[in-house]
């Protein structure tokens, strides 16, 4: 599965994902000015993005009461995100909206050219090529175009992945720490970190390790430890207080248990149509991960995906929202991206077909989606 590191073409990777992107947003604008409705406006200020641009505005502090004793919390958002939207506000006259859609499309430009120096690196440059646009034309690749948190923590995330493939310690600690700020399973970050930091210290077997491995394992985890225990310390519970959050939004960590009733409930009683499309996605998922792991990928990458893998089908709640949980895990991809590879070397037109096929998924998903699904993303 291997080939020579191949790490240039990240222009061609960025302009095909820049395309697949404009073309979706094109689509999804098409969709919404048919419905009397204006696609800027769907993107930027939708569901979650309502949370963050207001965090951006006024700080944390906004507490919903809602029906049946849920209590939804502003606390439950990481900080990054919404810090950069203030930043960027300051000094662009842009409104908040049009602040958060800059951050999200420059962190989703970002993101694609880490993720092509990643798969460049192990597996040569067309594999990554091909691993980009694949990323960009998922079913619920919208997302990355909307004022979300998933290209700013994809962004810190392929970019330590690759500091962590080429053993550059500080800097994969960094990103790390930093991915660890801007969502929740921002930890998946510093799990790959420090897993391939440990296989490191075996393999040395005592020889004297490098203070820059220590100092990077070090700051990895730092990002996300430290909001956890903010938010403990403003509720007055230090170590429970972040998870008390959010459990408030009905959001708890219970092995799967809550999403088998979920998945229970769907098969025998069906449901919107958004909520079948997350558990095919899920279940890919699942599927692909296998894979990734019978390719025997780089640890890095399958403790990464792994990780994210693990919090997406561990936590109950909010079934709809597992495919974005999983949008970041794009090593998920590679098995795709190299079967897609071989079969343009054999039948050039069969994977045309295919490409075909998925650009018409995702367009006509991600306009469903947003335009017309009225489900929380």
């Amino acid at each position: 599965m291997r080939a020579l590191p191949d790490t240039g073409g990240a222009g061609t990777a960025l302009g095909l994902f820049a395309l697949a992107r404009l073309t979706g947003t094109l689509a999804l604008a098409a969709v919404a000015w048919a419905g009397g409705r204006q696609p800027l406006a769907l993107l930027g200020r939708s569901w979650d993005s309502l949370w963050y641009l207001g965090i951006a505005t006024h700080g944390y502090g906004r507490t919903l009461h809602l029906g049946g004793g849920a209590i939804h919390s502003d606390l439950a958002f990481f900080p990054l995100y919404p810090l950069l939207v203030r930043a960027l506000h300051e000094v662009a006259p842009l409104s908040g909206g049009a602040c958060g859609l800059v951050v999200s499309w420059l962190a989703a430009g970002a993101a694609a050219c880490g993720i092509h120096r990643c798969a460049a690196l192990l597996y040569g440059r067309t594999v990554a090529t091909v691993l980009v646009v694949l990323w960009g034309l998922m079913p619920h690749s919208v997302v990355l175009s909307m004022a979300y948190t998933e290209p700013v923590l994809t962004a810190f995330a392929a970019w330590a992945l690759y500091a962590v493939l080429r053993r550059d310690w500080v800097w994969a600690g960094t990103l790390a720490a930093l991915a660890g700020l801007s969502r929740p399973n921002g930890c998946a970050v510093a799990a790959a970190v420090l897993a391939t930091a440990a296989r490191e210290v075996v393999r040395l077997r005592g020889r004297e390790v490098s203070h820059r491995l220590w100092t990077g394992a070090a700051l990895a985890p730092l990002g996300w430890t430290a909001y956890v225990l903010w938010v403990g310390r403003r509720t007055g519970d230090v170590p429970g207080g972040y998870f008390a959050v959010q459990r408030r939004w009905g959001s708890t960590f219970d092995f799967g248990h809550g999403a088998l009733r979920f998945v229970r409930h769907l098969l025998l009683h069906g449901d919107r149509f958004a909520f079948a499309m997350a558990l095919v996605i899920v279940a890919a998922g699942v599927l692909l991960y296998a894979l990734l792991l019978a390719d025997r990928a780089p640890l890095p990458l399958l403790v990464y995906s792994g990780v994210l893998l693990l919090v997406a089908l561990g936590g109950s709640g909010f079934f709809e929202s597992k495919p974005r949980f999983l949008l970041p895990a794009f090593p998920l991809l590679l098995p795709l991206a190299h079967a897609l590879v071989r079969t343009a070397k054999a039948r050039p037109w069969h994977a045309a077909v295919v490409a075909g096929a998925l650009a018409g998924l995702s367009f006509a998903y991600g306009a469903y989606l947003v335009v017309l699904a009225r489900t929380p993303l």
